[in-house]
Formats: C-alpha cells, sequence, structure tokens
C-alpha cells in the first residue's frame, strides 16, 4: 500500500525555470556574465556550486554575492510560476484521505519555502527537505533516504513525483518506484 507520495519541486509540482531564469540572469551580471534562456536550459536543475563552477565562477565571496542576489531576485519574479495543479491536486487528496506527502527538492530551503508559501501549498506537506539539508544532491540517493527514515517507511511504501533525469536515478536508487513529470 502506498502511504507516502514525494514530490521534487522545481520542474515537477511547479515550473520555475522562467522565475529562476530571471533571477539567474540579474545576479550573474554582477560576474559580468550575460546568459541566455537556451544556454540556463542546459545548467537548470544543478546545485548552485555546480552551477558556478560550469560557469567558471570560482571566488567565493562573488558566489555568495551572486547566491543573495539570486535569492533576492527570485522571490520577486514569483508572478512566472507556474503550479502543476493536477499533481497539486492529487497530493492534497492523498494528504486528506490519511496519507502522507514530502517534498525532496534541490532548491534551497529559504527559496523553497518563500515558493511554497507564495503558491499557498506550504501545509500541504509533512516533510520538506531541501537541497541544503543534505551533503550530496540528486542523483545521490540520500535526500530520498533521509524521507524514508523521517517517516519509517520502506521504499515500496512511497511513489516518487521527478522530472529530472538526475532526480529519476536519485530515487530509483533508493529503491522508491518513480513516475516521471512532465510540465
Amino acid at each position: 500500500m502506498i502511504r507516502l507520495l514525494i514530490s521534487d519541486f522545481d520542474g515537477t509540482l511547479v515550473d520555475t525555470f522562467r522565475a529562476n531564469y530571471l533571477a539567474y540572469s540579474e545576479a550573474l551580471r554582477l560576474a559580468g556574465i550575460r546568459i541566455s534562456e537556451e544556454e540556463y536550459r542546459q545548467y537548470f536543475g544543478l546545485r548552485f556550486d555546480d552551477f558556478m563552477s560550469r560557469l567558471g565562477i570560482t571566488d567565493p565571496s562573488l558566489r555568495s554575492e551572486i547566491r543573495d542576489a539570486k535569492s533576492e531576485a527570485y522571490i520577486r519574479n514569483f508572478d512566472s510560476l507556474r503550479v502543476n495543479r493536477h499533481l497539486l491536486q492529487l497530493l492534497r487528496r492523498h494528504r486528506a484521505s490519511g496519507g502522507l506527502t514530502a517534498i525532496a527538492s534541490t532548491s534551497r530551503e529559504r527559496n523553497l519555502l518563500a515558493a511554497l508559501r507564495h503558491i499557498e501549498a506550504i501545509d500541504d506537506f509533512d516533510l520538506i527537505l531541501a537541497g541544503d539539508s543534505v551533503a550530496k544532491g540528486k542523483p545521490d540517493p540520500e535526500i530520498y533516504l533521509r524521507v524514508l527514515r523521517h517517516f519509517g517507511l520502506r521504499p515500496a511504501d512511497a511513489i516518487a513525483f521527478e522530472d529530472s533525469t538526475a532526480g529519476i536515478t536519485a530515487a530509483e536508487a533508493a529503491g522508491i518506484p518513480v513516475l516521471r513529470i512532465q510540465l
């Protein structure tokens, strides 16, 4: 019996691409970097440090400035968020019927919680785990294993919803059946 539904956030529960792109575009100007939507698409979903490394930004203080500027700009662009209403409704119905729900996201906790508040979904989850709460990002299964441990459940008791190859790999490595979501 499925007791727990676990959703990724970016690209699964909410299409955050445009809001993230606009925020990073603004923040990267601090480093004199201009990035097109097409270029950003190849980096979308990477953890911040991996993204900065791929752009060749190694200075820790510049990374910190970009991170802070991106967070502020991201919140200003929340009107660009597109909620996957069908998945959110499924999660809400599951929870209303006594099931458990969780978010397992690579997003920073600050950004994730702000976005969940904005879409009025923060109270729809029994557990919210963000990328900065784990040592290793997806495709490592750490975040999914922590969700299972938190609830004391087996992988067969859960289903994960993911959009990316890294997320699918993480869920599968944790032994959790996964459904690919495309927005």
